[in-house]
């Protein structure tokens, strides 16, 4: 487990919700720590992946009862992480030191969020989640061979729409940013009413002049809405930081407009996505440099310098130089 409190202490996703089935452990990886998940009615539980008798992986085992049974030698764990019966020795109580390590999980906005630390917030607010005026549709996740902050930062980024997702976000004969403002504080990054032309801004095909007001929640969690004279369309993206080189980003998009299928809208956000993450990939450093000396910055670049003047007030070391 990579040792940064910041991202530590946090919430980050690891899982989509429904996929996690009664009955079946799920593997994943968060911070270099390979964790099980397993649900048990209601409950959702989340163990470092590793039976403390052989260091098998747990997720390769089996849910039997309200237990989770280890697939080599049949050590069986109760809800609490405490091993509660060893097969080979029937009559013996197993000690309190045949204990996994037990993090805490919680599931919000149809995702299963997990923190290694001992955050003192909750997940971050997604505003649009129980407005029943705004419909919702989930997209990813996506794998990027990129770190978590160089993610974050091109989500925010809006000078990149009309050469990167020319005809759809951004058309290169109007790449004109207005002047605008990123403000920090002790809640994160808002940057409020960047304005931009756009082809297609929300897969419908039709062009208009957007404005977009992005919040920088956590240091791997970030929003923005945008309006064009009345239909609103926002996204929540997060990424899960496996590695320092590797990320997973997974979104929600809120509209409270059109009739577009929910396999269009994910269509038309994996045909953007997919043009990201080659950019994404190939930047240099790989880490984020938080030295504003160390890239050059216009203007138009205000929500990138906010972010990074943020993360170094924060002490982030993970994903970042």
């Amino acid at each position: 487990m990579l040792n940064d409190p910041v991202l530590l202490n946090d919430w980050h996703v690891v899982a989509y919700a429904p996929n996690l089935k009664a009955g079946k452990p799920l593997a994943v990886r968060l911070l270099e720590e390979d964790l099980v998940l397993w649900r048990m009615g209601e409950s959702v539980q989340v163990w470092r992946d590793l039976c403390p008798h052989r260091g098998t992986r747990l997720s390769l085992g089996r849910i039997e009862g309200e237990t989770l049974i280890c697939p080599y030698h049949g050590w069986a764990y109760n809800q609490e992480g405490q091993c509660v019966r060893f097969p080979a020795h029937p009559q013996q109580k197993p000690p309190v030191t045949a204990h996994t390590v037990v993090y805490r999980a919680q599931e919000r906005y149809g995702w299963i969020w997990v923190s290694l630390g001992t955050s003192t917030q909750d997940v971050p607010p997604f505003p649009q989640w129980d407005d029943t005026s705004f419909r919702k549709v989930h997209c990813g996740p996506y794998l990027m061979r990129a770190s978590g902050p160089r993610a974050i930062e091109n989500f925010l980024d809006v000078t990149h729409f009309p050469y990167v997702h020319q005809g759809l976000l951004g058309d290169p004969a109007h790449p004109e940013v207005n002047d605008y403002e990123a403000d920090i504080s002790s809640d994160g990054v808002v940057a409020r009413d960047i304005s931009v032309w756009q082809p297609d801004p929300d897969g419908t095909g039709h062009g208009a002049r957007v404005t977009y007001t992005y919040r920088v929640l956590r240091p791997l969690s970030a929003t923005f809405i945008k309006s064009s004279s009345g239909p609103k369309f926002a996204m929540f993206f997060t990424i899960t930081p496996i590695s320092e080189s590797q990320s997973l980003a997974w979104m929600y998009v809120a509209m409270d407009y059109g009739d577009l299928t929910d396999e269009q809208i994910r269509q038309f956000q994996d045909d953007i996505i997919k043009q990201d993450i080659p950019i994404v990939e190939s930047q240099r450093p790989e880490l984020l440099p938080l030295d504003l000396q160390a890239e050059l910055h216009l203007r138009s670049d205000r929500t990138a310098i906010a972010y990074r003047k943020w993360l170094r007030e924060l002490g982030l070391t993970f994903g970042a130089v």
